[in-house]
């Protein structure tokens, strides 16, 4: 990729050569090639694992008998009972929205603290950095079992679970919003003899509160989907009924409760983009997606567009802005804001928090952590789970080397600079959206159903999923490059095959990178839980040691897990440094 990148070609189009001359060549450095032989030694290990699984198409048609009988013994889908299930996806979403929130709260002063322009010191920004990574290296399934131990059953473990392991993406992704706003307006503030709060309120917030709300928008359709898992450690809602109907071997009625997941999680992602449309509106396009944000594309006539922002006539002083009149586009945000605050609202109410286990959990929060710790593996050879964890690791690198050509191509097709037109670009981002809509566990039961156990069934599972986040985020990627080096090789006769790979590629190839890092990062953790359903790797020994009360031994494997998660973001950051 860094050659690819790095080399002059040449085939390029004539004007390939303007282009290089504003950006002259980064010389090769040792560090940039021992970063491009790590990502092809990932590549290659990536290959083998793959080999390893044994993936085989032929295999998996004649296997396809298996598909028959389950279809034969399912019947028909079947559902609970209108009310029954209103009251399911009312629960469901309820905590899953009041999880999210929660992460978002918690997570601004961590951001704060982990952004390199706001951190009080390097000591500061360490510890809010690794809080970041030890809560995203925790899978929630095994926070909720905590939880479960602690408080009573119902929304609440899954609540603070969901909350708790949000915080790790949330909080980078709120760290990385503060480091590229402008300085200006903060610094101003400083000079005027501002507070920190009033530089954080006034300086900081309005640039990086969309970006914000985007994040948390998407936070929020990933934990829809991961809320299925949390059904199986006891958590209330439509996860739980499916878990008794999969156990009881009503498959009719887990299935359709899956279908209906499916259909709550494309609404739920459509609603967001909506919002995240109607929040950051038309915005020019320009190298990082924060000058997006901060630089939106004026509206009207090209004369306005070449004098500045016009002023409404309400901002002239501060007598008209009290006065502020009533306009279309107020009364629309002012209602989007009393919805939200409503949808909030009926989120705790329907949520049915017993607010007194805030006040009793702490005499039993002793003798929890004395279940948790110290770690151990039990009766498990300590080679066993090593190996367990080799094979969970060969299973998110084999996902992940199967999803990057699949999203990559999908990606391309779903930005608007790349797709041929409008509608090859509307089908490949409703693709996306699709098969974002399947939840990892749901695919992987089926598909052990098919493939039978083992890690076949978790690495197609996750690979399938995959396609539509690493997807999504290359579309997004690829739009927000900026579009200089495309229009001049356009105008210089080049097609759009090369303008996509002399252009395009080259300036979203770091994205590309920290993508499939951040992909491989969260196949880690899901292959984890799909060994709770058969899907292979230590998942399995983490099932059967929280089934047996055994959580020395959970604690021993998430242990393994974070140790393999710091590994890889170590990796991540190097490679965006070296890449940048």
């Amino acid at each position: 990729m860094t050659v690819l990148s790095d080399a002059p070609s040449s085939s390029a189009a004539p004007g390939h050569s303007t282009v290089s001359d504003r950006a002259p060549r980064r010389p090769l450095s040792a560090e940039r090639i021992a970063a491009g032989l790590t990502l092809v030694a990932l590549l290659v290990l990536g290959i083998l694992a793959v080999e390893e699984v044994g993936i085989s198409i032929p295999a998996m048609v004649q296997s396809w008998g298996n598909a028959e009988n389950f279809v034969a013994r399912v019947g028909g889908l079947s559902f609970p009972e209108p009310a029954d299930l209103a009251w399911l996806i009312a629960l469901t979403v309820g905590l899953v929205l009041v999880g999210t929130l929660l992460a978002a709260v918690l997570s601004v002063p961590i951001a704060y603290l982990a952004a390199s322009n706001t951190t009080p010191g390097n000591g500061w920004r360490a510890a809010a950095r690794f809080v970041g990574v030890l809560t995203r290296a925790l899978p929630d399934v095994v926070l909720a079992m905590a939880f479960v131990l602690m408080f009573s059953l119902g929304t609440l473990p899954g609540i603070l679970a969901i909350g708790i392991h949000s915080i790790g993406m949330i909080s980078k992704m709120f760290a990385d919003a503060i480091e590229q706003i402008d300085e200006g307006p903060r610094l101003a503030i400083r000079a005027a003899g501002g507070s920190k709060m009033q530089e954080f309120a006034s300086g900081i917030l309005p640039q990086v509160l969309p970006s914000w709300v985007a994040t948390v928008l998407h936070r929020n359709d990933i934990n829809l989907r991961g809320s299925v898992v949390l059904g199986y450690v006891g958590v209330a809602g439509l996860g739980l009924e499916m878990s008794y109907a999969f156990k009881s071997l009503n498959y009719g009625k887990g299935l359709g409760i899956a279908l209906v997941i499916f259909i709550l999680c494309v609404a739920m992602e459509i609603v967001s983009s909506l919002v995240r449309g109607a929040m950051l509106g038309q915005q020019r396009q320009t190298r990082s997606w924060i000058d997006r944000i901060i630089h939106p594309r004026l509206r009207g006539s090209s004369s306005a567009s070449s004098t500045g922002t016009a002023r409404p006539a309400w901002a002239a002083s501060p007598q008209t802005a009290v006065r502020r009149p009533w306009t279309a586009e107020r009364a629309r945000n002012t209602s989007g804001i009393i919805v939200a605050v409503l949808v909030v609202i009926g989120s705790v109410v329907v949520s049915q928090i017993n607010w007194l286990d805030f006040f009793t959990f702490w005499a039993k929060l002793p003798e929890v952590a004395a279940k948790f710790w110290p770690p151990s593996f039990g009766s498990y050879e300590a080679s066993a789970m090593i190996a367990a964890m080799r094979d969970t690791i060969a299973i998110a690198l084999a996902a992940t080397v199967l999803t990057l050509l699949p999203s990559l191509i999908l990606g391309s097709l779903a930005a608007s600079n790349v797709a041929p037109g409008p509608g090859v670009r509307g089908v490949a981002r409703f693709l996306l959206v699709g098969i974002r809509g399947i939840p990892e566990l749901i695919l992987a039961i089926v598909l052990v159903v098919i493939t039978g156990l083992g890690a076949q069934a978790g690495v197609i599972a996750l690979a399938i999923g995959g396609i539509g986040l690493l997807g999504k985020l290359i579309a997004d990627s690829l739009e927000e490059v900026d579009r200089g080096p495309e229009r001049a090789l356009r105008a210089v006769g080049a097609t759009r095959l090369q303008t996509y790979t002399s252009a395009t590629v080259p300036q979203g190839m770091q994205a590309l990178i920290g993508h499939s890092f951040y992909m491989l990062d969260t196949n880690i953790r899901a292959a984890t839980i799909l060994g709770i359903v058969g899907g292979g790797g230590v998942g399995y020994y983490l099932l059967n040691a929280s089934q047996g009360s055994r959580y020395e031994t959970v604690t021993a494997i998430v242990l393994m897990i974070l140790v393999t998660v710091l590994v890889v973001e170590g990796l991540a950051m190097w490679m965006r440094k070296v890449f940048r």
